[in-house]
């Protein structure tokens, strides 16, 4: 039971973002400064933390496919514990913080612990992908959905309850996170099911990172990539009617020198 002469601790749980700091919305960025204690993944350290307040007690809590990580329960655990102490808690997640980020094990947590939370929304890994490749996820003819999925179930496999007829619609933008391992045996299902395997794919990885690496390519070469190359950085793949342009400026380079 919460101590009632304790202060009223608050969760905020933060989208970080890809990884560029820059990306931070504003209401992250000052929800960092004011933060007594930040726990943060993985992929939403770095440079983003440097907008901690200095005060602020860093703890890592990140999970990750196949390493040694911290798990959910004694994520809530750590959440409940400092806010039940009247600290100003943010739970720093990469990406959009609702989208394949388990925010919602943490919601029910909270909830069921009375502790008061917010959500910031943040830009997503797939949008800043889009970005970094220039590329557009929507097309006015040619792709008018967008549909994000995820290519690795709890065990770390293709999901059995795939929807192929939805995954193989050539008429759709189709996102797969966490979906390096498994991609081959993706790709051979959607061919099974009528998706052309010169479909244009993009593979994105480290997005947001000084060492981000795009790879443009088909389904068909993008599934051989992944059975050839041993793939470390996280990263995501794109598939569908996607328009590749001449390449984009740097990322971060901003308006050129006037003269």
């Amino acid at each position: 039971m919460p101590d009632p002469a304790q202060p009223s601790g608050f969760v905020s749980l933060v989208s970080a973002g890809p990884g560029d700091p820059e990306l931070l919305t504003l209401k992250a960025a000052r929800r960092l400064a004011q933060a007594d204690v930040v726990l943060f993944d993985d992929l939403a350290s770095g440079s983003v933390l440097d907008h901690a307040g200095p005060g602020a007690e860093l703890i890592a809590v990140g999970k990750r496919a196949g390493r040694p990580s911290a798990r959910q329960e004694h994520v809530n655990a750590l959440l409940i514990g400092h806010a039940q102490a009247g600290r100003r808690v943010v739970r720093l997640k990469s990406g959009d913080a609702g989208i394949f980020g388990r925010l919602e094990e943490e919601l029910i947590a909270l909830t069921g612990a009375g502790i008061a939370f917010e959500i910031v929304p943040g830009v997503t890994s797939a949008s800043a992908a889009a970005a970094a490749a220039g590329l557009p996820l929507t097309r006015r003819l040619t792709a008018r959905r967008v549909q994000f999925v995820t290519g690795a179930d709890v065990t770390g496999h293709l999901p059995e309850d795939i929807n192929w007829a939805a995954l193989a619609d050539p008429a759709v933008t189709t996102v797969v996170f966490m979906g390096q391992r498994s991609f081959p045996v993706m790709a051979a299902g959607l061919r099974k099911h009528g998706l052309p395997g010169d479909t244009p794919a993009l593979f994105a990885e480290a997005v947001g990172h000084p060492h981000q690496r795009l790879v443009r390519t088909t389904v068909d070469g993008l599934a051989e990539m992944m059975r050839s190359a041993e793939v470390t950085q996280p990263g995501l793949i794109l598939y569908g009617p996607l328009a590749f342009p001449v390449e984009p400026g740097p990322s971060g380079a901003g308006f050129p020198e006037r003269p």
